[in-house]
């Protein structure tokens, strides 16, 4: 199995001043990673933001498929939380969010009010793994481009306070990663769903491991109708190998971008690297 690790410096410093920043915060957007809603929280934040309220944003929900949708709902509201789906490249779900986010107006300027201060906008902090998707839903909660953009990890890479209306401010904040990645097979999920950086990782490892999660998951049809190859014959190495020789001129790299990026850009179709843990 792949072993990955990745703490760029920008990352460290910005944890560092968004620990001093979230004092000055009234409500939390926490935003993960649909396809792997669970490997994409961040193990420290409850710590980091205490009893401040939270809203989680599960994006990019147009890559799984509706009925799963409803089953991280279902699952999420046994644990007591309401999870807003979002496709923040569209602005699918983001108006949800904006309303849920503004509605905490009234209670945070009504303690303001008792203890003799001005009222003001409601200051919200957006949070997650790299490449989630954070800067696209300031964007779209903004209705303009304000804040660099792109699929990959490690764009935003300092904070920034934005605007969002009267009722509304947004701190967005460089995506935040445990310095050390101890569950590795949720680091291979982050990898596989491009939500930590390229450097931390060998590209036909983490696709030999996508092959073989896909198999142990029952997902090995997507492999074998894209591909015409048959995944359940064979090891992800071997997929790879198999491939690169039939198809590729025996490159391995090659084979291994192009398995990765079909996933990362939708080609495979609604596939999901986790599903809801069953419910006792």
């Amino acid at each position: 199995m792949a072993i990955i690790q990745w703490y760029p410096g920008h990352i460290s410093k910005a944890e560092r001043q968004l620990k001093e920043q979230l004092k000055r915060v009234d409500v939390v957007l926490e935003v993960r990673d649909a396809r792997i809603p669970l490997a994409s929280h961040h193990p420290q934040l409850k710590q980091w933001i205490g009893d401040k309220p939270r809203l989680l944003v599960l994006n990019r929900e147009d890559m799984i498929s509706d009925s799963l949708r409803k089953e991280w709902q279902e699952w999420f509201g046994a644990q007591g939380e309401i999870p807003f789906f979002t496709n923040a490249k569209d602005g699918k779900g983001v108006k949800a969010v904006k309303k849920a986010s503004q509605s905490m107006e009234k209670q945070v300027n009504e303690r303001r009010c008792s203890r003799g201060m001005l009222p003001r906008p409601v200051r919200a902090v957006v949070i997650g793994f790299p490449n989630v998707g954070k800067s696209a839903l300031i964007n779209r909660l903004l209705q303009r481009k304000i804040v660099a953009s792109a699929r990959k990890a490690g764009v935003t890479k300092q904070l920034q306070w934005v605007r969002i209306s009267d009722q509304l401010e947004l701190l967005d904040a460089p995506g935040v990663i445990p310095w050390k990645l101890e569950n590795q097979e949720d680091a291979l999920k982050l990898a596989i769903c491009e939500d930590i950086g390229e450097a931390a990782y060998d590209n036909q490892l983490v696709a030999a491991d996508f092959v073989d999660l896909l198999v142990k998951l029952g997902s090995d049809e997507v492999l074998k109708s894209r591909y015409g190859l048959d995944p359940l014959e064979m090891t992800g190495e071997e997929f790879i190998y198999e491939l690169a020789a039939r198809k590729y001129k025996n490159d391995k790299e090659r084979v291994a971008r192009q398995l990765l990026q079909d996933f990362r850009k939708g080609y495979l179709g609604s596939v999901s690297l986790e599903y809801p843990p069953v419910m006792e």
